[in-house]
């Protein structure tokens, strides 16, 4: 018997019959007929969230949530680290993320098993917070909607096309408020853009380029790195979870997983779900016809490159005209616009929106900040820009947008629910497939298929014995 399953179309479908037997439902039909649907939310009370992944994000995504009633965390390191690593990879002296967690909801129950967790406090837990490493997405949001609890999921939602499908299947029969963490869609700058694109400010738009200084952590790696003893105490089967089993290394736990194709998304997957936001939203892209790698450097079985450029091409939407979008990543950039000041550089992460009329340029990862360049034309515009008409999120925070939607019950109250960050999720997905085969990709999204064998291989994952959802509970 082989120790990895490859999972299909057919068999993810399959997949809700599985998981419900499992949770004592009388199989698929049932389920369809009677889907585990959230609990409602009393006046005034408190949501029972749950943590998973505490160490990093996750660490300011559950305090995010101290106001709610916070019941349990779950990570594979109980104890943290004795410094905390920041975003760009940098230890930081001081007590671990995990210590502090732990001094803050002192009620809250330890767990390093997900499904341990989920199973003895089904009844006592509302919502969860996802913020584990990429490839172990899936499993914990897919088993905590099936339990019908709302999802709060780190970006990216996936790491294939396939499971990000599934979670908003299973999300729409269910009925749970979901969210994906790429926070900038709850800002200002989306929608300023959107009003200034609706207004016919910017004229037509054919045109995006979209870069990152990312990786800042090791990618185009050939070699996995050496065994090392472990520091103390891990859960390291939960953290490999579904992925093929290695031995414990600095070099992957607890910041370098990103750069490995078992673990991460490398740079694309890490960022384009916050710097294709904005475009993505506002020229409401939807799915690519088709995805090309035009460039890689430090190619690797094992590792995402050490740069890459990929081209996106959207067709026709409507009224609006095809778009080429293109993606650079590890410092690569694209052009300088000529109207862009002689003095102004760009910066190390951002985008061009480039209108026929105007182009717009924001040089920070959330689209915090859009500007029409050059500034005089921007400020000569300024005076004919609309209305601010769209409803803005109070504080611009995706955390109590998640939370007010749970208390409206309203699944489509957060604006990166699952309607709109699974299509996001799958057009970001198909960047990395084109990175990891080297092809330019045609995509047909309703029959789910490049049309290339190899690269829809890779449309759905791989498990581990142990780790296939038919072992999930």
């Amino acid at each position: 018997m082989s120790n990895y399953t490859t999972l299909n179309r057919r068999d993810f479908i399959k997949f809700s019959a599985v998981v419900a037997a499992m949770l004592g439902f009388s199989g698929c039909v049932s389920l369809q007929r009677n889907p585990r649907k959230p609990r409602p939310i009393a006046p005034g009370a408190k949501i029972r969230i749950a943590q998973i992944g505490c160490g990093g994000k996750g660490f300011s995504d559950i305090m995010a949530h101290r106001d709610e009633d916070v019941v349990a965390l779950c990570d594979i390191d109980l104890e943290g680290w004795p410094e905390m690593v920041n975003n760009n990879g940098v230890r930081e002296p001081g007590p671990s993320n995990m210590s502090k967690l732990k001094a803050e909801f002192p009620n809250a129950k330890l767990y390093t098993d997900f499904r341990k967790m989920l199973l003895e406090m089904d009844d006592q837990i509302d919502a969860v917070v996802i913020s584990t490493p990429d490839h172990m997405h899936f499993l914990p949001a897919y088993m905590a909607i099936m339990l019908g609890k709302h999802v709060y999921v780190q970006k990216p939602l996936t790491q294939t096309v396939g499971e990000a499908r599934e979670l908003l299947r299973l999300a729409r029969l269910n009925g749970v408020v979901t969210q994906m963490g790429n926070q900038g869609h709850a800002g200002e700058g989306i929608r300023l853009v959107t009003e200034w694109f609706n207004a016919g400010i910017l004229g037509e738009v054919r045109q995006v380029e979209v870069w990152t200084n990312r990786p800042v952590w090791p990618q185009g790696m050939t070699e996995w790195p050496k065994e090392e003893s472990q520091p103390r105490p891990l859960d390291w089967e939960s953290f490999i979870g579904r992925a093929p089993m290695r031995p414990y290394s600095s070099e992957i736990h607890p910041f370098k997983w990103r750069g490995f194709i078992d673990y991460g998304c490398g740079a694309l997957g890490d960022m384009a779900c916050h710097l294709m936001d904005a475009s993505y939203s506002v020229l409401k892209l939807g799915a690519p016809q088709s995805v090309e790698l035009k460039r890689i450097d430090g190619a690797s079985n094992i590792a995402f490159p050490n740069s890459a450029i990929v081209e996106y091409q959207f067709p026709a939407r409507g009224n609006l005209p095809p778009v080429k979008l293109t993606w650079y990543e590890g410092g690569l950039k694209p052009e300088k616009p000529a109207s862009m000041e002689a003095n102004r550089q760009l910066a190390h992460g951002g985008q061009l929106i480039i209108g026929s009329e105007a182009i717009v340029y924001d040089g920070n990862d959330y689209c915090n900040s859009p500007r029409i360049v050059p500034e005089e034309l921007h400020r000569k515009l300024a005076p004919k820009f609309p209305p601010k008409t769209i409803p803005r999120v109070p504080n611009a925070n995706p955390h109590t947008e998640w939370t007010d939607a749970i208390r409206a019950n309203n699944p489509l109250g957060a604006g990166s629910n699952f309607e709109y960050s699974v299509p996001f999720t799958e057009t970001v997905c198909l960047g990395t497939l084109a990175i990891l085969t080297g092809k330019k990709l045609s995509w047909d999204a309703e029959a789910m298929t490049t049309g290339d064998a190899e690269a829809d291989k890779l449309l759905y994952p791989t498990y581990r014995r142990g780790w296939a959802p038919e072992n999930l509970i």
